[in-house]
């Protein structure tokens, strides 16, 4: 019996043990998932091509037809699949490991880099203090690799719309060690070369890895947490949105969120006073220049990005001049994320086509649109209260979704002045509204996307460029004496702006 006991111990332990994405995963298996991730991805995601040429489009699945070839593990596959995810410029595309692989990731005692970085002024350093490499100081390389070859294979675990780049660091900042470890594997140590703050000279040290956990401990504890702890926070309702006077003609709006509830929600009834009340303000005050901070906005749920701008405004507007699907019957429909057994999905179905019909009934060349019976395409007028002074709108790359929208509506106004650095929301359009996950079958990784292809009511400008998010009219980004200080660069300068307009 004993013997037994322990047989059946090792049955059931050896599925605990084969859970690393490190594992061998079968070549044959890989084709096949990619085979239909490809064929979902050209028949259900509108924005395959938005900012990728067919041709472009053909050449990455060679590519990772061929990677495949040379691929071994699961993790080789992840990375294949996270590469032709982000390849399309979209930042509501994700690709996530089944649970059982991310619960195996957490529980690893080992393998990963122990310290956060940040970028700040171009140059990633060390974001944390009392480490063995000073606070600050810039990373030049980790394990003989430069630090500007290895931040380029990274950016692929956190999409962003078009080509953009500056969002990328939302997602290194945060997750470094995590990225890391799933684009070159687990590391026993790490060889850090570094030039410390001031210094003329490269140092080297050689760091123990740590676990999973112990570095998510560290990034609570980085040095710039109290200066960026808003690029990744839940925001609460009763701290989504801000407002002051500075001074008899400057004031301060802040919204940090749109994550406020629908048109018929308290949340977005509240909200609406707010704004009410805001504006009344400014009108009656007469205040000539107002700065408007979006800088943590990552978007929310409409209306209340569209009501805000009503109040920013003096032209009627929608908001999206165009809006389209890649079909009007679901594609794959065996394989679509959902608790409902696949067997009865048929019968759901019916009822999800129809409402795909009446939003989407116009059908031109393979696309199926949006008509002006549609919300998104309400005419909107100015509030009468609406502000018709300087605008100064604070972005930088943690802006997107229903935040990028309503930042690029604000840029394009003539009386806008933007500030900060590239938001990683496009400034043209997105990929937006309906969300659809896909589980693949092999290897079980969910695949995500939007399908409505969104063209935002803003007008052409010279410094917007189509694949890139939105550019402001000074790229101001925090100094290195203003990070020690957890001081904020862009406030000041735009301060210092319209003090020098007076």
């Amino acid at each position: 019996m004993k013997y037994l006991l322990v047989l059946l111990w090792l049955v059931m332990a050896c599925p605990v043990f084969s859970q690393s994405v490190d594992d061998h995963f079968p070549r044959s298996k890989m084709r096949k998932d990619l085979e239909l991730f490809k064929k979902i991805r050209i028949s259900a995601n509108s924005g395959l091509y938005k900012y990728r040429s067919e041709e472009e489009t053909d050449s990455i699945y060679a590519w990772a037809e061929d990677e495949i070839e040379r691929s071994e593990s699961f993790r080789d596959f992840f990375n294949v699949i996270v590469k032709l995810t982000d390849f399309e410029g979209s930042l509501h595309n994700g690709t996530s490991l089944p649970k059982k692989y991310g619960k195996a990731l957490k529980a690893e005692q080992s393998g990963y880099f122990p310290y956060p970085v940040k970028l700040v002024e171009d140059k990633w350093i060390l974001n944390i203090k009392d480490a063995e490499i000073p606070l600050g100081a810039e990373i030049i390389s980790v394990n003989d690799r430069p630090v500007k070859e290895i931040m380029p294979h990274l950016y692929k675990y956190y999409t962003t719309d078009g080509i953009n780049i500056t969002g990328k660091s939302i997602g290194i900042n945060y997750s470094f060690s995590k990225y890391y470890r799933l684009n070159y594997g687990r590391k026993n140590t790490f060889k850090v070369c570094f030039i410390p703050h001031g210094a003329d000279s490269i140092s080297c040290k050689t760091l123990k890895s740590t676990s999973y956990k112990a570095y998510y401990k560290n990034i609570k504890n980085r040095y710039s947490r109290s200066y960026d702890e808003g690029d990744y926070k839940d925001w609460e309702e009763e701290e989504s949105y801000a407002f002051k006077n500075i001074d008899r003609e400057t004031a301060i709006l802040t919204v940090h969120s749109f994550s406020l509830g629908d048109k018929t929600s308290p949340g977005h009834l509240r909200y609406a006073r707010f704004l009410d009340s805001v504006f009344t303000v400014l009108k009656e005050r007469k205040t000539k220049n107002l700065i408007l901070d979006v800088r943590h906005n990552g978007g929310g749920t409409d209306p209340n990005d569209l009501v805000t701008y009503s109040y920013l405004t003096d032209r009627n507007f929608v908001e999206n001049r165009q809006a389209w699907i890649s079909f009007n019957k679901v594609p794959y429909l065996r394989y679509v994320y959902s608790k409902i057994p696949a067997f009865l999905r048929p019968f759901g179905a019916g009822k999800y086509k129809k409402m795909l019909r009446e939003e989407f009934p116009l059908e031109k060349d393979g696309k199926f649109y949006e008509t002006e019976t549609s919300e998104d395409h309400k005419v909107r007028t100015p509030k009468e209260n609406a502000f018709t002074g300087k605008v100064y709108l604070l972005i930088s790359p943690r802006v997107a979704s229903a935040g990028s929208l309503f930042a690029a509506m604000v840029a394009g106004n003539r009386n806008t002045v933007t500030v900060g650095e590239e938001a990683m929301g496009g400034y043209y359009g997105h990929n937006g509204h309906t969300s659809m996950t896909y589980i693949l079958p092999k290897s079980k990784l969910e695949i995500s996307f939007s399908i409505v292809n969104l063209e935002q009511d803003v007008p052409e400008k010279k410094n917007q460029v189509y694949n890139r998010g939105i550019i402001p009219d000074y790229t101001v980004k925090q100094t290195f004496e203003d990070y020690l200080e957890h001081k904020d660069t862009q406030m000041e300068f735009v301060l210092e702006l319209i003090a020098g307009a007076k």
